[in-house]
């Protein structure tokens, strides 16, 4: 019995010595958010692979993508009321922009090249992105303008 004792005891503490660095973790390390953005009254960040908001304090934090693809970029619009972002649902990176509220991502482009969003015009009413949808060689990508109604692209 004693051999029994001493041998579980010994395991238990060896344990505990190696293993209890990986128990202790911080849940509120939040060193994996990415690509913050932020405006007047919230911040947009990246985490998990889905775009968040946050009050500007970094409370109320809200998912506002769920889906398999993998978000990126998020800027506000002038107006502080949209976030455009880059994502790849479809295996290419796209140009969608959401409403700070939450609903469904609109998707604004749909070339087979990347397009990456830049900003938006002063106005709010377009979104400028970055792409080498117009290159022969691809070794220089332009800007372009997207309307946010109608999805008119201007170079």
């Amino acid at each position: 019995m004693k051999n029994y004792f001493s041998t579980s005891f010994s395991f238990t503490l060896l344990f505990l010595l190696i293993y209890s660095p990986i128990l202790a973790i911080d849940i509120t390390d939040t060193r994996l958010i990415s690509d913050p953005a932020i405006s007047k009254t919230h911040i947009a960040f990246i985490y998990a692979e889905d775009l968040w908001i946050a009050n500007k304090d970094g409370s109320n934090p809200r998912r506002l993508t769920v889906d398999e693809g993998l978000e990126s970029n998020p800027i506000f619009s002038p107006d502080g009321s949209l976030i455009a972002f880059n994502t790849q649902y479809d295996g290419n990176t796209d140009v969608y922009i959401v409403s700070v509220l939450g609903g469904v991502p609109k998707r604004l482009t749909w070339h087979p090249y990347n397009d990456l969003v830049r900003g938006f015009t002063p106005n709010g009413q377009q979104v400028l992105f970055n792409s080498q949808r117009n290159t022969f060689t691809n070794r220089y990508s332009q800007l372009f303008t997207i309307e946010i109604n109608d999805g008119k692209v201007t170079p």
